[in-house]
């Protein structure tokens, strides 16, 4: 589909002009500056990875699973804040973090390119009466990927 190649796309963009500007943010930067969340870049890239494969898991489910999916959100109810401090995000080598960050979301612009657009319609029960269709989900991605790299350009910006 048309519109996720440009989704894609536009992910494979920003991790080529991000990749050397986490590479070269101080420690400093990294682990002591904080945003309105109480999170610092490291927190902030490592929930972007727990985006990008959950994101992608719950991609194919909805590609094979009945409709509507029955998956966890890990992102409400403060879970999200729970996978931050469980993997430690913040003592991750930052080496490795980036490029787990790097690899999972070029991975998951190669899975929405191959979606199968007769499953768009299918919806993931995402708690609390909310219900998202795997094509709401896809268009959704890029939103949230570029609000979390706009809160870093913010703590970085506030230096």
């Amino acid at each position: 589909m048309k519109e996720f190649e440009e989704i894609s796309q536009s992910l494979r963009d920003l991790i080529e002009e991000w990749e050397p500007l986490f590479l070269s943010m101080p420690p400093d930067l990294i682990t002591e500056r904080r945003n309105s969340q109480n999170r610092t870049i490291r927190q902030i890239v490592g929930h972007m990875c727990d985006s990008a494969t959950n994101n992608a898991h719950r991609t194919i489910h909805l590609q094979y699973q009945e409709s509507p999916l029955s998956y966890p959100n890990y992102a409400t109810h403060g879970n999200n804040d729970r996978w931050i401090a469980i993997q430690n995000y913040q003592e991750e080598d930052w080496f490795n973090l980036i490029q787990l960050w790097k690899y999972t979301n070029l991975h998951i612009a190669h899975v929405f390119e191959q979606v199968d657009e007769s499953k768009l319609e299918n919806v993931w029960d995402a708690g609390d009466n909310q219900t998202v269709s795997l094509q709401d989900q896809i268009l959704d991605y890029l939103r949230h990927f570029r609000l979390h790299l706009n809160e870093i350009a913010e703590i970085v910006a506030e230096g």
